[in-house]
């Protein structure tokens, strides 16, 4: 190539800037790469985890460079590192019903191409808790019963009819019945 000057430029220097940086910037030949994900469960309720499980299938180690991206119907989730077996995984619950379409996007290292999978997870509303039996049927009806032990202490005095003063007998116990005479004696 001649380089020449004309009209105060050079001639051709554009063109051997950009080759330079173009083989520079050349990265080495990566291999193909495939990503697929599975989502546990698939089906669920708002706010409930589900985990999804990604796997990079690729000839060379795929951990390292950017990851995994974790998309729901284009919106941004998340990215996560990939190990060196290919494996990543990602927990997340959704606030929103219907059906969500969760790509995963392998970004790609120096040594494989990036790829992508998808999977769908459907999210129904939270079901209702159940509603009360009315009435207190609590063994037959499954009710509940408001019952509210507070502190039973039983004190009770007994007349010492020798000593002529009450003592407290049997604290926090059932007392026995009035006291009987036997045989004769006196108590």
């Amino acid at each position: 190539m001649k380089l020449g000057y004309r009209c105060g430029k050079w001639a051709g220097l554009t063109s051997v800037a950009l080759a330079t940086v173009t083989a520079v910037a050349a990265p080495a030949f990566a291999v193909p790469s495939g990503t697929t994900v599975i989502a546990s469960p698939s089906v669920t309720t708002v706010n409930t985890s589900v985990e999804f499980d990604v796997t990079v299938t690729c000839e060379s180690d795929p951990s390292g460079g950017l990851g995994v991206t974790f998309f729901d119907s284009g919106d941004l989730l998340s990215t996560v590192p990939v190990a060196a077996d290919g494996k990543a995984a990602y927990t997340t619950s959704f606030s929103t019903i219907g059906s969500h379409t969760i790509t995963a996007a392998y970004n790609g290292n120096g040594s494989c191409d990036a790829s992508s999978g998808s999977t769908s997870v459907q999210v129904s509303a939270a079901p209702a808790p159940p509603t009360p039996t009315p009435g207190n049927c609590l063994l037959l009806c499954g009710g509940i019963i408001n019952f509210v032990v507070g502190d039973i202490t039983n004190n009770v005095a007994i007349p010492d009819r020798r000593a002529g003063a009450e003592t407290p007998h049997l604290q926090g116990q059932h007392a026995p019945g009035p006291r009987q005479r036997h045989g004769g004696s006196r108590l």
